[in-house]
């Protein structure tokens, strides 16, 4: 055999050997066996009665200019938010939610029912205002109130707690508690044993406030005081547990 194909072929061997060497480690590899697990989810909720109320309060006047309807507006809810002052709501408990001047349009029609050109007959001005009340034993008073100085909106009343940590708590340990309860049925009925908890996340915790939304004009408010219903709140946590399963 020539010194040169006796070469190649040794150059050749010597090549395949070490690549056969290096390759050698990863194929003797053998995937890693997955831990068996179980997932589940657990929800737990905790009710409490509220101790604040969200309301939404607003005036709309009506004039013929835009300036008139400005100041008739500005009027009223000057009149309200002292009133809400004077019984007791701290400015940090008063923000203004919504504010706007619209035009006002007719739209006649001729003798043959044909539209004419779109009239401009006055503005309207709307001023919406939220506030949180507190001392719900004056929540029906205060309603009444603004009223009789001027509200003639409302964008509606939902209930919910100042400081809501002690009940999310609760609806915690109490979500926790499911998922494991959860996860003792599933590994009973499945004749295995339920090992330690390798993960544990909180997916999400909502409040659910009973609400008492209302959009009325000022009519449609009793004389007296409002009557007011707070119910309770209901606090619910959603969480992800994972278990290690016992052979």
């Amino acid at each position: 055999m020539p010194r040169s194909t006796l070469f190649r072929t040794a150059f050749g061997v010597l090549v395949a050997a070490s690549l056969g060497t290096i390759a050698a480690p990863a194929s003797a590899q053998e995937p890693r066996p997955r831990e068996p697990v179980v997932t589940v989810t657990g929800e737990g909720r905790s009710d409490v009665a509220p101790d604040m109320a969200i309301i939404e309060l607003g005036v709309v006047k009506d004039a013929k200019t835009a300036r008139e309807a400005l100041d008739a507006n500005n009027k009223a809810m000057a009149d309200v938010m002292k009133a809400l002052k004077d019984a007791g709501i701290a400015e940090r408990d008063l923000q203004t939610s919504g504010f706007n001047i619209n035009p006002q349009y007719q739209y006649p029609q001729n003798e043959n029912g044909e539209n004419k050109p779109a009239v401009l007959v006055g503005y309207q001005v709307s001023n919406m205002l939220s506030l949180r009340v507190r001392d719900l034993s004056k929540l029906g008073a205060i309603l009444d109130q603004t009223v009789r100085l001027g509200v003639n909106m409302s964008g509606g009343i939902h209930f919910t707690n100042d400081k809501p940590e002690e009940a999310i708590g609760e609806a915690r340990k109490k979500a926790v508690a499911d998922a494991m309860a959860k996860a003792r049925q599933l590994t009973d009925a499945a004749g295995i044993g339920l090992g330690q908890i390798l993960e544990i996340s909180e997916t999400s915790y909502r409040p659910s406030p009973v609400p008492m939304m209302r959009s009325a004009m000022a009519k449609d408010f009793a004389a007296e005081s409002v009557p007011i219903a707070a119910g309770e709140t209901s606090y619910s946590v959603n969480v992800n547990v994972t278990f290690a399963l016992q052979h």
